[in-house]
């Protein structure tokens, strides 16, 4: 047995200067909201089909519109002129025939816009796990979990309305706006200068009400993600909150929360009201000034009463959609904040180095673990380097006073952790290496769910081997535990002890699975008797023996009795 201390760093060297390592990225920036973020045709390709779909049914609409607008116009000045009872009647007719067609369009413009946005939501769930999967456990630990649930839950469902509402209007204003003026202006070129000179005030007032728009949705955004975080945490911690009687002050914290999210909920909507009452007024004015001009020319004989009526009916449609699309903002102001934070995740997985991932029908890694002059950061500290080599078929046992850094060892292998240093295993950078291929890893948190004792064994797994499961629970000495028995949330049901080694049989059961080749346990024994505990120390030493390569973090003594390697660490920090 050997023991290995690791060497302090030269003096006057920088703990993170030119060494290699993973280092977990930086949280990307929001994007400012923008009518169309680019992003979601990159991240989510039903959206595409999406867009053609709805352009051709803006056109389609856009004409009918105009069709409406004519037979309605033939229709009231063929009565007035005496228009054949047949002729009236096949006008009629036409004008049902083009309203339905409206109507139908209408529905089917909510329909694509239903189903884009449920393949879309799924689209952008999907790539978001993915995202998460790629930056790492240690991108994960630096975010708070509550509130990227609530993202990747409320907040793309909130995508509804802006694919069900808001783009539909928007490519609706870029078709039929242009179109309608320009039918207008070939009728009446008064009227269509009069609303190419008013049309702009639309857009003016749209841009300075969508900033405070933008500015209280981003607020309520960021209450309701703080809300999701507190409770979550309160809830997570409410055990020890009783012990110390802290429960009330938790409960008045989230009550504070929920208050400052109703306020700003409710500013939301005044400035929603007042956005509404901005745009229906400028675009009433608008419509009438239009109509008073050709009031007075239909007066004096200089426009004819088809082209002024035709001209009036189309006015009301040029101000439409662009109005609605200032209204329809808001009922999409939520989505368009949660996926800011969707595309910045899924940018940061873009930006994230590839890693070797996880394939069923590939054997686990196996070969040497090295570690050279590793050195965990958590912000501006940096913990003493640590060097070591781990062998397949010996036990290497890491020990030291509390916060001198083992735990932080084992994230680095789980990529938990920013780093520094160089970590091998096999050859492979441990950057690039998804410790699905090479490791099982019990923690000092069992981590255990609701289910049985077997399907917490072999968590994941979509057919458990029962033979396995049994040998893993008598390997981790919980062979008296039933596998059949069903345990609550968080391994509700059993003691400390048995859901130490339930977690400790979890690694071994991936170890005999072949998906691990190398076993890291962080304080398996610190709820175990000593006879439990030698009893595990002797299946672990036949694990080795077997061809494992075990990584034990241990305060007992007894954990060397089976060591092959003891490596030593001071509790040390260095500011980065």
């Amino acid at each position: 047995m050997t023991e290995t201390v690791p060497a302090p760093p030269p003096l006057g060297a920088d703990a993170s200067g030119g060494a290699s390592g993973r280092v977990g990225p930086a949280a990307a920036e929001p994007a400012r909201t923008r009518p169309l973020d680019p992003r979601l045709l990159r991240y989510a390709g039903a959206s595409r089909t999406f867009f053609a779909l709805i352009g051709v049914i803006g056109v389609a609409q856009t004409a009918v519109i105009v069709a409406i607008a004519w037979l309605l116009t033939r229709a009231i000045t063929g009565v007035i002129d005496g228009m054949p009872l047949p002729v009236l009647t096949a006008t009629l007719a036409w004008l049902l025939v083009a309203f339905a067609a409206r109507a139908a369009l209408l529905w089917l413009r909510e329909w694509a816009s239903a189903r884009a946005a449920a393949h879309v939501e799924a689209q952008l769930r999907s790539g978001l796990v993915d995202a998460v999967g790629r930056l790492g456990p240690g991108w994960l630990s630096t975010r708070n979990s509550a509130q990227l649930a609530v993202t990747a839950g409320r907040g793309l469902d909130a995508l509804d309305a802006y694919f069900g509402r808001y783009l539909p209007q928007l490519v609706l204003t870029v078709i039929a706006t242009p179109v309608i003026v320009l039918v207008m202006w070939s009728q009446d070129w008064i009227s269509g200068l009069t609303v190419l000179l008013t049309l702009p005030l639309i857009p003016i007032f749209m841009v300075l009400i969508g900033l405070a728009t933008r500015t209280v949705q981003k607020r309520q955004w960021q209450t309701l993600k703080r809300l999701a975080a507190r409770f979550w945490d309160t809830v997570h911690g409410l055990s020890t909150l009783k012990v110390f009687g802290r429960q009330g002050r938790a409960a008045a914290s989230i009550e504070r929360v929920t208050d400052d999210y109703r306020r700003e909920t409710m500013r939301v909507l005044r400035v929603s009201f007042m956005s509404g009452f901005a745009l229906e007024f400028l675009a009433s004015i608008s419509v009438a000034i239009i109509a008073v001009s050709i009031g007075f020319r239909l007066l004096d004989g200089s426009l004819s009463l088809a082209v002024g009526l035709f001209v009036l009916l189309l006015a009301p449609e040029a101000y439409l959609p662009l109005r609605q699309v200032g209204v329809q903002f808001h009922a999409a102001a939520e989505g368009v904040a949660a996926t800011d934070d969707v595309f910045a995740v899924l940018d940061a997985g873009r930006a994230a180095p590839p890693s070797t991932t996880m394939d069923a029908a590939s054997p686990a890694v196996a070969g040497d673990l090295v570690l050279h002059d590793v050195a965990v950061r958590y912000g501006d500290l940096t913990l003493a380097p640590v060097s070591l080599r781990a062998r397949p078929g010996t036990v290497t046992v890491i020990e030291g006073p509390s916060g001198a850094g083992k735990s932080s060892v084992f994230a680095v292998l789980r990529d938990a952790a920013s780093w520094t240093g160089t970590a091998t295993f096999a050859g492979m950078d441990l950057a690039r290496l998804s410790p699905a291929r090479w490791l099982a890893w019990s923690g000092q948190q069992p981590g255990l769910i609701a289910g049985t004792v077997a399907a917490n064994v072999a968590l994941g797994a979509a057919d458990p081997d029962a033979t396995l499961v049994s040998a893993a629970l008598a390997l981790a000495t919980a062979d008296d535990l039933d596998p059949a028995l069903v345990l609550g949330v968080q391994g509700a049901g059993l003691s400390g002890g048995q859901a130490q080694r339930v977690s400790v049989a979890r690694a071994i059961y991936r170890h005999l699975t072949g998906r691990a080749n190398v076993i890291a346990l962080d304080e398996p024994s610190s709820a175990l008797d000593s006879v439990t505990e030698a009893a595990l120390w002797k299946s672990l030493r036949g694990l080795a023996d077997r061809g494992a390569t075990v990584l034990l973090v241990s305060h007992r003594t007894t954990a060397r009795s089976i060591a092959d390697e003891v490596v030593h660490l001071e509790a040390r920090e260095v500011h980065a």
